[in-house]
């Protein structure tokens, strides 16, 4: 109860400087900005809130013991943000940050881009949770002709012709291309297990191992596909694997209800040695692989031991009494990595996305993406850097 008391006071205090504020503006029940610091570089922050959900005016209406699962990833970015600016306060950097809520019905975002405030932004930076969201900031992004950092999946929504849209998390594409070199790397000639569920992006990740086998230039992996219904049972998926050996499993599905319950199949009889390779969306899921070995990939590696993970940490149990998900830290490098950049390099950041001087925890490497080799101008910007996780019970390391 006192950690949530702390997150709900947090929404009220957001600062965005060493001498400006915000609060919670009960008529629009949305984060404003308070003190007029028109001389500062100003950068837009979206993310999933949901303060309609908890808030009834300036009152929390939910109750201390309950706060909805669907806000945590949200405001746990947002805690992020506010630590990253209490440490870019601490350095003398300032930087003017506007705080909105994507779910906030009462100011959806075609409103916001059109407010004054908006006008003179120099980055934004998002935390998408839907499609929808994303097209209409990328298209204002490419308007004011800044940059747009994506930051979350999912990753795109049919962006074209805009050089201005960043993507930290790339597509599926990358994702399942990497997937596959590594895998050809650290079992080239195991037999691979590849479990999939019915639907259209089910068919297109198994298609696209399918055709990587064929344009391979070393040995094709030896796949074989096995269709699973949602409520399928486990001896469905034990039935499958090899007692006498350690299987390689392949989960087929960006679904993470389907990814956990094939965990659960793969890892409730101990007869049965198993390493499961999952896809990019299991980052997201917090307890996945708690009696198993497996391995995703994803642009975001957060070694808590690191000086900045403890710092993170320590600053976040001092204000809010609990320990960091990784959502704090994306939003605290986000903030903090690109702040620095648009601080140093104004209107040139989109040259610089990839630059390692204010390097936290991840390297970038964001690379020009055209959907056809004849076109001019990019459709946009892809982070092309993965890392390999790997969960063996409760221990994390990365294993590029």
């Amino acid at each position: 109860m006192k950690r949530i008391t702390k997150i709900i006071l947090a929404l009220g205090l957001f600062i965005l400087s060493a001498k400006g504020n915000a609060q919670l503006d009960s008529s629009k029940n949305t984060l404003i900005n308070t003190t007029a610091l028109s001389s500062k570089v100003k950068v837009a922050v979206f993310a999933p809130i949901y303060l309609d959900s908890l808030f009834d005016g300036n009152n929390y209406k939910i109750g201390n013991n309950n706060l909805p699962k669907i806000v945590l990833p949200g405001l746990d970015f947002y805690n992020g943000m506010m630590l990253a600016i209490d440490s870019l306060n601490a350095e003398n950097k300032s930087l003017e940050v506007l705080f909105y809520d994507t779910k906030n019905a009462k100011e959806p975002i075609e409103k916001i881009v059109t407010k004054p405030e908006f006008q003179n932004v120099s980055l934004i930076i998002a935390s998408f949770n839907t499609r929808t969201e994303i097209k209409l900031l990328a298209d204002s992004a490419l308007s004011k002709n800044i940059p747009l950092i994506s930051l979350t999946y999912p990753n795109d929504a049919g962006i074209l012709n805009n050089p201005f849209f960043a993507l930290v998390n790339p597509t599926l594409k990358t994702h399942l291309d990497a997937l596959y070199k590594f895998i050809q790397r650290q079992y080239p000639t195991d037999p691979i297990l590849l479990f999939k569920r019915k639907g259209a992006a089910e068919n297109l990740i198994a298609s696209t191992f399918a055709e990587l086998n064929k344009k391979t230039l070393g040995t094709p992996l030896k796949i074989k596909t096995t269709e699973l219904v949602d409520t399928f049972g486990v001896e469905q998926v034990l039935a499958k694997l090899d007692s006498a050996k350690k299987n390689i499993i392949l989960c087929g599905s960006l679904n993470e209800v389907f990814g956990s319950n094939l965990v659960k199949a793969v890892t409730s009889n101990l007869n049965f040695k198993a390493v499961i390779i999952g896809m990019p969306t299991w980052d997201a899921i917090k307890d996945i692989g708690e009696d198993a070995e497996i391995i995703y990939s994803t642009p975001y590696n957060y070694p808590r031991t690191s000086k900045a993970g403890q710092y993170i940490e320590k600053k976040y149990r001092i204000k809010l009494n609990g320990r960091p998900s990784d959502m704090v830290y994306k939003g605290f490098e986000g903030l903090y990595h690109f702040g620095n950049l648009l601080l140093k390099y104004k209107t040139d950041l989109i040259e610089h996305l990839s630059d390692k001087e204010f390097k936290l925890f991840n390297d970038y490497d964001f690379q020009l993406i055209k959907y056809t080799k004849e076109k001019f101008v990019p459709d946009y910007l892809e982070n092309k850097k993965l890392y390999f996780i790997k969960k063996v019970d409760t221990q994390i390391k990365s294993i590029n």
